[in-house]
């Protein structure tokens, strides 16, 4: 657990995990995670719910998670508008295609969570390097999976970015057009430049500019709303990682009391 266990810095307002990390973890480990979560709002961002796969939704696992989420009082649980399984975890997150066919596919397994754990959850825009389908744009079907499912969206700042690169669109415009009533919190990140037309979500490195530039477009767009800075490999000192944390409540201060637009 690290400088954590010893002292929660005031920067840091609240923590994300994914639940599937800490499923029935006990003995010290758990003492530690509960220590810690004890003393700050816990937000749960699952990897392994298959909104978007074929395979029946997993009650035994929902089961468990949902016993997760009572345990430590957590705040907002989702997932990724993906797939991740088939007959079998495939430990990928895979894109869907944008069509109306997975719009009624993907809501309905929404719907099937949140009457289980008897919550609304917010799923994640993902970033994705295949298209498997131009039905719809993807704006298009973001908005009809939240509206048809009545989700919450939790709007990853560098995804958007990621795939505005990888598939050559604008950025604020597709942000623009999301429902901003529905944002739950947003993510952002750092990511690798595989090549000049290519970028990688990696959450491996310093947020860019360009990211920063389109969180603090969201906030004008959309006012002031929960922030998570991911970093997931080559973390950095503590002293690093928030230094961007405070550059996201810099941001947040300097919007606040803005309305949306």
């Amino acid at each position: 657990m690290g400088p954590l266990q010893e002292e929660i810095p005031a920067a840091i307002e609240f923590l994300e995990v994914a639940p599937e990390n800490w499923l029935d973890v006990g003995g010290r480990l758990g003492e530690a995670f509960a220590h810690i979560t004890s003393q700050r709002p816990l937000l749960a961002h699952g990897l392994l719910l298959n909104l978007g796969g074929p395979d029946p939704i997993d009650s035994e696992f929902l089961a468990r998670v949902g016993r997760f989420l009572d345990q430590h009082d957590v705040a907002i649980y989702g997932d990724h508008l993906s797939f991740c399984a088939d007959q079998g975890h495939l430990y990928e997150l895979l894109p869907i295609p944008f069509t109306e066919e997975a719009i009624v596919h993907v809501a309905a397994r929404i719907r099937q969570v949140q009457d289980f754990l008897g919550r609304r959850i917010a799923v994640e825009n993902p970033s994705y390097y295949l298209t498997l389908s131009n039905e719809l744009d993807e704006s298009v079907f973001i908005n009809g999976v939240l509206a048809e499912a009545d989700c919450e969206l939790l709007i990853d700042i560098n995804n958007i970015y990621v795939n505005s690169v990888n598939h050559r669109y604008d950025p604020r415009a597709f942000l623009a057009s999301l429902p901003g009533e529905r944002i739950a919190y947003a993510h952002i990140a750092g990511h690798a430049h595989d090549a000049p037309d290519l970028i990688v979500d990696t959450h491996g490195t310093a947020v860019i500019d360009p990211v920063w530039d389109l969180l603090d477009f969201a906030y004008q767009r959309f006012g002031v709303f929960a922030t998570l800075l991911e970093r997931d490999e080559n973390i950095p000192p503590l002293g690093t990682v928030l230094g961007e944390v405070q550059r996201i409540g810099a941001m947040q201060r300097a919007h606040a009391g803005v309305a949306a637009a």
